[in-house]
């Protein structure tokens, strides 16, 4: 007699207001199995999820657990029914602590006192489990990189012993090796009987730690099967209705005079000098594990950090001090990793967060023209394909591939002749990511300068002129693409040793 499921989903729907989000979805998830969960930016996953947990109400359908039926009116319902979800967007309390944040809303307590001593010990475990000891319990949130932060989401998880846990793009900010650790979390995990359902834009990931996978298509199953008899081919185009031809467009185009010059520059959270230069017409891709100083440098060349040494030279200007307002002045473009808290204003419209950074051209006596704000923002929707109802809807609204292209767009919008990118294709799909690899291939050919930081070998390969590698806030190595290997990269980055490739 065969098993009972621990997780049936059967034709469930959702609409908001006239859009159907979810239409007729079935779905089942055995223990001790991993289910990946793709599709596009927009397909329903998240509203799925949020179902699942307790968070959103569904329309129609039914959801069983272990055969018994599952009806959660809140997400409280759902982690009693020992349901796990880590967000995508991280959802912690920034102000605080690693022990608090874990711990939030499953303290254990002894007559009215909290039990910290057993609290503090049982996090000590589960962050040596996921090799983060170093993470200290006492911190606040806000002081931890965002690779860090998305391991204390996964410890709450794990400190919740849940039995269905549902990881929304675990390693969107985790480095190569940090999600090797996490595949064997999962594996030891699996053998416990947990379920895992994984929701991943990185289809290689997908196929090396998924056993089954179900594709969601405009609200509803395009596809579903065992993971080792299906392509990545085939994955693609159940995604997205057809072939995608070419994953990394290139468009000709020539390096010309040197546009950004930094010279020995030491930010206020750089621990050594960097110096490098990049021309008109080059993609220099930047690569490191998470915590290697990637971020710090490009957040010290745009102003957003303090400049203590050195000097920024942008077209032949020599800079010891620098600002936003001035680096936006000088045709410095920048993309923060993290959109959510730095990259985009969540509650203000499209045409709002497209236009923000160069105001001037809507301005007439003190007096903001929003009717040729959203026009302009209008054009650019249509250029950049971005799906939303109008220029007036809320950003927070729009799925994570849109939001991107939207804080892309306001670089482009700005007239930016530098651009500085960091991670812009974290956590969106891969139709999307190769929207936005065909954008820096064409602001290539048209002679702007692009700097693209990824934790992702293979499109900093697929994609860039020249790779630098970061270690430990260090420049360890760069030189021309055809030059590295991914398996080069990965030394360069894990030891800080320069390759020993022959260049003659």
């Amino acid at each position: 007699m065969p098993e009972t499921p621990l997780l049936v989903l059967k034709k469930i729907s959702k609409r908001f207001g006239p859009n159907l989000v979810l239409n007729q979805v079935d779905f089942k998830l055995e223990k001790g199995e991993v289910q990946a969960l793709i599709g596009e930016n927009g397909a329903g996953k998240s509203t799925l999820i949020k179902i699942l947990s307790g968070a959103y109400s569904l329309d129609s359908g039914e959801m069983f657990i272990s055969g018994i039926p599952y009806h959660p009116s809140n997400p409280l319902d759902g982690r009693k029914e020992g349901i796990a979800v880590i967000y995508q967007e991280l959802n912690l309390a920034p102000h605080l602590t690693v022990e608090e944040n874990i711990m939030l809303g499953q303290e254990e307590t002894r007559f009215g006192f909290i039990k910290r001593k057993e609290r503090r010990t049982k996090i000590k475990q589960v962050l040596e489990f996921l090799h983060h000891s170093e993470i200290s319990p006492e911190i606040q949130v806000r002081k931890l990189p965002i690779g860090a932060r998305q391991v204390v989401e996964i410890a709450r998880a794990l400190i919740s012993q849940a039995r269905i846990l549902v990881m929304d793009e675990p390693t969107s900010s985790l480095a190569k090796e940090d999600t090797r650790r996490l595949f064997e979390i999962i594996r030891k995990l699996k053998a416990e009987g947990v379920g895992i359902i994984y929701v991943s834009h990185f289809l290689e990931e997908v196929m090396e730690i998924a056993d089954r996978f179900t594709v969601l298509r405009d609200g509803q199953v395009a596809g579903c099967g065992q993971m080792a008899e299906t392509s990545l081919e085939e994955l693609i185009e159940m995604m997205i209705g057809k072939k995608l031809s070419e994953l990394y467009p290139r468009l000709p185009h020539q390096l010309g005079k040197t546009v950004l010059n930094c010279q020995k520059i030491q930010g206020t959270w750089m621990s050594g000098r960097i110096s490098l230069e990049l021309k008109e017409g080059e993609i220099l891709g930047i690569a490191g594990l998470v915590g290697s100083g990637r971020t710090e440098f490009l957040r010290t060349v745009f102003g957003l950090d303090r400049l203590k040494d050195g000097v920024v030279v942008i077209s032949g200007n020599m800079y010891p001090a620098i600002q936003p307002r001035l680096g936006i002045a000088r045709g410095l473009g920048y993309l923060s990793e993290d959109r959510q808290n730095e990259g985009l204003a969540a509650r203000m419209s499209l045409s709002d967060n497209l236009t923000l950074s160069c105001l001037r051209p809507y301005l007439r006596w003190g007096f903001l023209n929003n009717r040729k704000q959203k026009q302009v923002a209008a054009d650019w929707m249509d250029q950049l394909k971005i799906k939303a109802q109008s220029p007036e809807q809320k950003i927070w609204t729009l799925s994570g591939g849109n939001q991107q292209k939207v804080a892309l767009a306001r670089l482009l919008h700005q007239q930016a002749k530098v651009f500085l990118l960091d991670e812009p294709t974290r956590g969106i799909d891969v139709l999307s990511k190769a929207q936005i690899y065909e954008i820096i291939a064409r602001l290539a050919s048209e002679r702007q300068a692009v700097i693209f930081v990824s934790s992702y070998f293979p499109e900093l390969l697929g994609v860039c002129d020249r790779i630098a590698v970061f270690y430990r806030g260090q420049l360890v190595e760069i030189r021309p693409v055809e030059e590295w290997t991914e398996a080069d990269l990965m030394k360069a980055a894990v030891t800080g040793k320069e390759s020993n490739y022959d260049r003659k």
